[in-house]
């Protein structure tokens, strides 16, 4: 028997809804012209006939899922609570947490096309502490990281989502790129997908034109403040209908995919850790996109059922990374004869997955430690072999970690595989 989205246990009192025999589209297409332009460049002069699509309103929209979709979501669900209860032993929380959001701001970043190893984002981090911004790429995908973490401090608020929180997360996500004069900016043209740059004739898709954008957004945030959908399945179409509206020049889809992460915030459902969901959906961009069109289409079930899949898989596949950089902690700690729990050394292994690139400055402030007693431990360590040094300049010196890099591509590399 079909049921509701809300039927998922962590609401009882949620009500059984059937699922519609003919799937009600989320929106409709309305016929346009594009007039020719003679100025401009080769290709881009002829005019022509063009469809856009005008979302529909769904801040009290019911929706429902057939039952397969709805234990999909509640497997995805409970992977969730799984993953955010996990206390590890030797890694900080934080440590973990800097490593999976990394993770998925690279990913969201490589849906875009931008394409970054862990070493070098971490080599970027490191350089952007110290106030140095060389690597230009890296920064795209650094500019991503601290969206997120906008994005879930807008979820962790009590304030209902505005529309200029949805313009502060795309703001942060472009500030330090060459697209900074348009960060934040809600657009006020005609937007498209494919096709060429000059007209939509042609485009994969044409968004609703910039005068409905203000409207489409405030429902958009109506929707994300409502308590009556499991959150999993909330967070899908959240995202889904951003897409659709496509209220910015650029930036979107890494936008789109950071709300993601307000809506499991605010329903409570990412309190310490995230899942890099975009790592799982990377993997069949065909996929991905097919399932943004099915719930375009009505067909919610569809990817509302994929994406509880990505968050599953992603969820328990970050539980397996906190074991695994545990267990290579706990090798070093034999290795190291065992130190005592206040040791600068056994703090500064707890701490390095947060910053696997590291100086004595840093490792100060991730510790606590006195200068003296982090550069005795960075010595032992790098005597180990478990940080190896990147330069060899008298002052600023700086090292990495080669193993917790790899084992972090290692992830990415695994959770990114079909």
């Amino acid at each position: 028997m079909p049921l509701s989205l809300q039927s998922v246990p962590s609401s009882e009192r949620n009500k059984t809804q059937s699922v519609p025999a003919t799937p009600i589209p989320l929106g409709h297409r309305e016929r346009r012209y594009w007039p020719a332009d003679p100025t401009a460049p080769t290709g881009g002069q002829r005019g022509g006939a063009y469809q856009v699509f005008i979302p529909d309103p769904i801040a009290s929209r019911e929706f429902a899922l057939d039952g397969e979709a709805v234990a999909l979501v509640a497997d995805a669900t409970k992977a969730l609570a799984q993953l955010n209860h996990m206390r590890p032993e030797l890694t900080s929380l934080a440590a973990l947490a800097n490593n999976l959001l990394r993770s998925e701001s690279a990913a969201s970043s490589r849906i875009e096309g931008v394409k970054i190893s862990h070493k070098r984002l971490a080599r970027a981090a490191y350089a952007r502490a110290g106030g140095r911004h060389g690597d230009n790429r890296a920064a795209e995908v650094l500019g991503n990281v601290e969206a997120m973490e906008r994005a879930i401090e807008l979820g962790a608020s009590a304030k209902p989502l505005a529309v200029t929180d949805i313009q502060e997360i795309h703001r942060t996500l472009l500030r330090f790129t060459e697209d900074r004069g348009i960060a934040g900016v809600i657009r006020t043209t005609q937007s498209w997908i494919g096709g060429n740059d000059y007209h939509p004739i042609g485009a994969s898709y044409v968004g609703p034109p910039h005068e409905l954008l203000p409207e489409l957004l405030g429902d958009l945030c109506r929707f994300i403040d409502r308590t009556d959908l499991a959150a999993v399945a909330q967070a899908a179409i959240a995202h889904a209908q951003f897409e659709n509206i496509h209220p910015f020049v650029d930036g979107n889809g890494r936008t789109g995919r950071a709300l993601i992460y307000t809506v499991l915030r605010r329903r409570g459902e990412i309190a310490h850790y995230l899942p890099p969901v975009s790592l799982v959906l990377a993997a069949e961009p065909k996929n991905y996109i097919g399932g943004l069109g099915a719930c375009s289409q009505g067909r919610v079930g569809i990817w509302c059922a994929r994406f509880a899949q990505a968050s599953r898989r992603s969820a328990s596949e970050a539980e397996r990374l906190a074991e695994e950089i545990e267990a290579v902690q706990a090798r070093w700690l034999e290795q190291l004869g065992q130190p005592r729990r206040d040791a600068a050394i056994r703090e500064l292994i707890g701490a390095l997955p947060a910053q696997p690139v590291i100086d004595v400055p840093a490792a100060q402030r991730l510790t606590g430690k006195s200068h003296v007693a982090i550069g005795g431990a960075i010595a032992q360590l790098e005597e180990a072999g478990i940080l190896t040094k990147l330069n060899e300049r008298k002052w600023g010196r700086v090292w990495e970690c080669g193993e917790l890099l790899q084992l972090v591509d290692d992830f990415e590399k695994a959770l990114s595989t079909p």
